[in-house]
């Protein structure tokens, strides 16, 4: 990237033309200088990089597919992991033509299921009947939560550089937290249900991060601003 500071560009009308080119067809191309300075950074840190360690690589990569042959034996159900001759060459992606074909059932199985239950999802959320408006309110998907205070009020302050929205303070009034499991600060909001009861609404929110933290809240009301 660096070779293109300094480079003549010409427009591309000129440059496949048959007119000829003038100086005022072209510009000189001048890298600036932060952007020269951050390339430069990451040559220098390349170049002094450790060396390569294949001893380290080989741990790290048979802890890896360790990881997955566990991992697999565990997703899959008992009778199809009983045909699988050896875990290992399945994680990589190889079986039996029997074995596939079982594989496609369950496929098929799971995929009825799946649409079993987003069918008994919508239909549960219609029947909440809660304004578009409310729903509104607690759309953070990707934010990250900054801040989390409990009390006569739960508020949440949020970035929101990494979502779809500006408002960036959630305040839940009147609330009982009926669920807080794990460390959410720090966390991304990742999905939420919304659920109207006698006096308001229940909030169920899983995060993404480290085991997944969740939150169900309880409240009078559910107010949001952008501070």
């Amino acid at each position: 990237m660096l070779e293109h500071d300094g480079q003549v560009l010409t427009r591309i009308d000129k440059a496949f033309g048959e007119e000829e080119v003038t100086e005022e067809d072209q510009i000189v191309y001048h890298m600036p200088p932060e952007e020269r300075a951050h390339i430069e950074k990451l040559i220098a840190e390349y170049d002094v990089r450790s060396p390569f360690d294949e001893k380290k690589c080989k741990k790290e990569y048979k802890e890896s597919m360790e990881w997955n042959f566990r991992y697999q034996a565990e997703q899959l159900p008992r009778e199809i992991v009983e045909q699988i001759a050896d875990i290992r060459v399945f994680t990589l992606g190889y079986c039996t033509r029997e074995v596939m074909l079982q594989l496609k059932k369950q496929s098929a199985k799971n995929r009825i299921e799946m649409e079993r239950v987003s069918t008994q999802y919508r239909e549960t959320m219609m029947a909440q009947d809660i304004p578009h408006e409310i729903h509104g309110r607690v759309q953070y998907h990707d934010c990250t939560v900054t801040e989390l205070l409990t009390g006569d009020e739960v508020v949440i302050r949020f970035d929101t550089r990494g979502g779809f929205t500006n408002i960036n303070k959630l305040t839940l009034v009147a609330p009982e937290i009926i669920k807080q499991k794990g460390e959410i600060v720090g966390t991304y909001w990742l999905y939420q249900e919304l659920y109207r009861i006698d006096n308001g609404y229940e909030l169920h929110v899983l995060f993404g991060g480290e085991n997944m933290p969740e939150l169900i809240v309880r409240c009078a009301d559910i107010l949001v601003e952008e501070e």
